[in-house]
């Protein structure tokens, strides 16, 4: 049974209906009692017609039907835009990252959340994966020490994402639709900020340096500095195959080190001079950790509770992102806000 069960009808609205729009749909499909809208200008299809779904072309049509609670999965450059019309209307706001690709309108949004004390949340599911739970606690209980260094990979070959999709057609591909290496992966950059805290200082080399057929950035090679004094190296991609995600903190204690098809966090004890295995998972099913998310939403959204990545924490990782688009054009090191 979960939150909503046993509560009156609570209406959720998706915007978008891609790949994550449809996901956050069957998601919300095994709550009782929520009844789903979509906006969207997709015709209605089969799983749309299973899900029972209410559909709607545009946000204002489906503002007829006074939404509770609204999930933002269009295009990124749209983020912001549809974001501070459902806040203007008290609609409590889950938004898919990134919060958008310029900080055009954050401060006008902001201030609605805040005056309205509306809930919020970004959508990065890896904070509700159980490895990086993990590997949160184990900073958190200071058993690394001091951080000295972070190295942080994501590669990925853009095709294979969506293989029955056009890839230059996909949002990612597109500058101009909030795409690119460093706004679509922008995943690596939230948690390394959730672990370590803000960035003080930026330089990358960011460009199309593939022959993948699209108008945005593939790769970004990311060096940056934490407030803390810890020194962190990112390397997110488009281009590489197999695919390939991993995470290595080293602090004066030890060694953690995660790579996401294996799904052990290792820790190598320094004074013990070995690698111990601080959690191993045997059965992973990626949605759960979407399912969290979303659980975690509507929980907050019922006991008026302060979400663990609010609009606030979004806008920081965004201005991080958009000072390692600027350090790469200028090729120098640049302060972060």
């Amino acid at each position: 049974m979960h939150l909503f069960d046993l509560l009156k009808c609570l209406k959720a609205l998706v915007v978008g209906y891609g790949s994550i729009g449809k996901r956050h749909i069957e998601n919300l499909s095994h709550y009782q009692n929520i009844e789903i809208l979509v906006c969207t200008n997709r015709k209605t299809d089969q799983f749309l017609r299973k899900k029972k779904c209410k559909i709607f072309n545009s946000i204002e049509g489906s503002l007829k039907e006074r939404p509770d609670v609204a999930i933002i999965t269009n295009v990124s450059s749209l983020h912001v835009s549809t974001a501070t019309k459902l806040a203007r209307k008290n609609i409590d706001v889950f938004i898919e990252k990134p919060l958008s690709n310029s900080s055009k309108g954050l401060k006008t949004l902001l201030k609605i959340v805040k005056n309205r004390r509306l809930i919020t949340l970004m959508g990065f599911p890896l904070r509700f994966h159980p490895c990086l739970l993990k590997i949160k606690e184990i900073i958190s209980k200071k058993e690394l020490g001091r951080i000295i260094f972070v190295s942080v990979e994501n590669s990925s070959y853009l095709p294979d994402w969506h293989p029955n999709e056009d890839y230059r057609k996909s949002y990612a591909a597109r500058e101009d639709l909030g795409g690119g290496a460093v706004l679509t992966c922008l995943h690596e950059l939230d948690y390394l900020f959730w672990f370590l805290g803000n960035v003080s200082e930026v330089f990358s080399v960011t460009g199309k340096y593939s022959k993948l057929d699209i108008q945005a950035d593939d790769l970004s090679s990311i060096l940056m500095k934490f407030k803390n004094n810890a020194v962190g190296e990112i390397h997110l991609d488009f281009f590489q195959r197999p695919a390939f995600r991993n995470c290595k903190i080293v602090g004066t204690k030890g060694t953690i080190y995660w790579n996401f098809d294996e799904n052990i966090v290792r820790f190598y004890d320094m004074r013990k001079k070995r690698w111990i295995n601080k959690l191993k998972l045997n059965k992973f099913d990626m949605n759960d950790m979407y399912f969290s998310e979303l659980d975690h939403f509507l929980n907050c959204v019922k006991n008026r509770k302060k979400t663990l990545n609010d609009i606030e924490q979004g806008i920081k990782v965004l201005e991080i992102a958009l000072v390692i688009k600027k350090a790469s054009k200028l090729k120098r090191m640049i302060r972060v806000p």
